[in-house]
């Protein structure tokens, strides 16, 4: 066969193809090793935390007055040190991920801390979740037995009073009474206490859901005080005024306090929610540096001849 000689002139092209459908890289993640991170996270992370509530505890001395740190100090040093058992918890499981992972690589060791820190807050949070869960539904449950047991006393006590109770009072004689004290609109003078006082408290309950009395409203008002409490009615138009006023005022300052209150609460979330991220953030780092301590070094190995 005969033989070309390629010169300088020449322009030699080779193209690489591969078929379609061609097997892809063989996967670079163990999730075995993830998991045996993430389970020693949390172990190591729960066992640190024990031990500070064990220290915590023997600070506290309810014997000798004054020897015991205070609510906030123990509170500051709580929440610091469970930070800091989270993140040695999460960089001891970056360690073994990354290194019963068996990668030489950095980025495969970095990406198993990473993935051990994911699975780290998700087992965490469900613990919690149960935790949670388990408190809300046993306080439940001594709830409800309570409430059943007073309840069943409640009704011990009602069915031995009854009796009694019938003997005291006359139901027609109540029921007259009742029917009295709702016949309302007439002259204030010519009216019973029960039924002017029945009065009032309509006027002052469209008050409340108004927010103003009208002025109709404002000298009904006067007229009943007046008749009621035996005072003239422009010392009665007076009292109605200041009781207005207080009125007023009352719920100018509950507004300014609900607003105070919910401004209170949004930044107490926001800062919950920021110290959350850093949190977060800092047992990323956290594992993703026992990652990069715990990911096997290549070594270069010399055949002699």
């Amino acid at each position: 066969m005969p033989s070309r000689a390629v010169t300088g002139d020449d322009i030699v092209a080779t193209t690489a193809t591969a078929p379609e459908g061609a097997p892809a890289l063989p996967p670079r993640i163990s999730w075995g090793a993830v998991f045996a991170g993430a389970i020693v996270a949390v172990t190591v992370g729960v066992m640190l935390n024990v031990l500070g509530l064990a220290v915590g505890a023997t600070t506290i001395d309810p014997i000798q007055p004054g020897e015991t740190p205070a609510a906030s100090t123990l509170g500051m040093a709580g929440g610091i040190w469970l930070l800091v058992a989270n993140l040695i918890g999460l960089m001891a499981g970056g360690w073994t991920a990354a290194r019963l992972s068996g990668t030489a690589d950095g980025t495969d060791g970095t990406l198993h801390g990473l993935a051990v820190w994911a699975l780290g807050f998700v087992v965490a949070a469900m613990l919690l979740g149960n935790v949670v869960a388990g408190t809300a539904a046993g306080a439940w449950r001594g709830a409800t037995s309570m409430l059943g047991g007073a309840a069943q006393g409640i009704g011990q006590v009602a069915q031995e009073a009854a009796p009694a109770i019938g003997n005291a009072v006359d139901p027609r004689a109540l029921a007259e009474r009742l029917q009295s004290a709702l016949a309302t609109g007439g002259e204030p003078a010519q009216m019973t206490p029960d039924q002017r006082r029945a009065e009032m408290a309509q006027l002052l309950a469209r008050r409340a859901t108004q927010g103003a009395f009208q002025p109709a409203e404002r000298d009904r008002l006067a007229q009943l005080a007046a008749a009621e409490y035996g005072i003239p009615p422009e010392q009665a138009q007076a009292r109605v005024q200041q009781a207005e006023a207080e009125a007023a005022r009352i719920a100018t300052e509950a507004e300014q306090t609900a607003r105070q209150a919910g401004q209170q609460a949004a930044e107490a979330a926001a800062t919950a929610a920021y110290w959350a991220f850093a949190a977060m953030l800092l047992g990323a780092l956290a594992a993703v540096l026992g990652a990069r301590l715990g990911t096997r070094r290549a070594v270069a190995v010399r055949r002699l001849a």
